[in-house]
């Protein structure tokens, strides 16, 4: 029994040395051994280390994603208006000896530093665009360049940029009316220059019309009298044909439609005539 005691106590006792000569770090975590206050060696892998009691102490850090969220960043842009902009940044620590001696070790005081790296970065990105372009057209590529400029500096605080996204954007409310009159104004003048144009284009359109009607009516005037002159000559041959073949006959027709031209005119005019004229030769009666 005592002998199990003793086992007991030793391993207690080995237990408590053990914690004054080693350290864990977890798959969470990176670590910075310090020695007499002076950073000997950082960047401590997951697993069990060594150090000296008294001599060393450690500090361990989260190497896990963090996330800067402040409040809305007032930016001018280059319409001279001013913008409330919303955004997140995601980061962690790459280099955390860099990131001990620049911010302290503290998580804090590392958003303090880099806040003022994101305010910088979109001051400069959103003073080359319009209100129009940072909300549509270039939203991917402002924050695409949002992440690059960041990146760069926050090297120098050994932190890695994982995101930055922009959450919304608005305009200042101090030059909301003056913006949406200006608005206003460019769209009413858009529209207006869309209906010039669709005049315009309806002019052209109908002036073309137009025009193919007036060819075509030619065209199909022209193709009437070549078809009229082709009757006309059609009817002078068969008339032709006719007379040679029976030229008495063909006299004969000729004179009925002269008759019947001459006394159904409805003119009321008077025409004297010999009896014995050519004209009356086939009212006499002949045996």
């Amino acid at each position: 029994m005592n002998k199990l005691i003793s086992f007991f106590v030793v391993l207690i006792m080995l237990a408590i040395l053990s914690s004054f000569f080693l350290f864990t770090v977890n798959e969470q975590e990176t670590a910075v051994k310090f020695k007499f206050g002076e950073i000997i060696q950082a960047g401590y892998e997951p697993g069990l280390h060594v150090k000296l009691p008294i001599v060393n102490n450690i500090k361990k850090f989260d190497k896990r994603i963090q996330t800067l969220d402040n409040k809305p960043e007032r930016v001018f842009n280059t319409d001279n208006e001013y913008l409330m902009v919303d955004y997140f940044v995601k980061w962690r620590i790459s280099d955390v000896h860099l990131f001990y001696t620049t911010n302290e070790g503290l998580i804090a005081k590392a958003n303090t530093n880099l806040s003022g790296v994101i305010k910088n970065a979109l001051l400069e990105e959103f003073s080359v665009r319009t209100l129009d372009q940072v909300i549509s057209t270039q939203r991917l590529e402002l924050m695409q360049n949002l992440k690059a400029l960041t990146s760069t500096k926050a090297l120098d605080f050994g932190m890695e940029i994982v995101d930055v996204r922009i959450k919304q954007i608005n305009l200042d409310q101090s030059v909301n009316e003056s913006v949406y009159n200006r608005m206003r104004s460019e769209r009413l003048a858009e529209a207006a220059e869309h209906r010039s144009n669709g005049t315009k284009e309806s002019i052209n359109i109908k002036a073309q019309t137009d025009k193919k009607i007036r060819i075509m009516l030619a065209e199909a005037d022209q193709q009437s009298a070549v078809i009229q002159g082709e009757g006309d000559a059609e009817a002078t041959r068969l008339y032709a044909e006719s007379f040679n073949k029976n030229p008495e006959f063909y006299a004969f027709v000729r004179s009925l439609e002269a008759y019947k031209n001459s006394f159904q005119s409805g003119s009321g005019s008077m025409m004297v005539l010999d009896p014995d004229s050519e004209f009356f030769k086939y009212f006499k009666n002949k045996q």
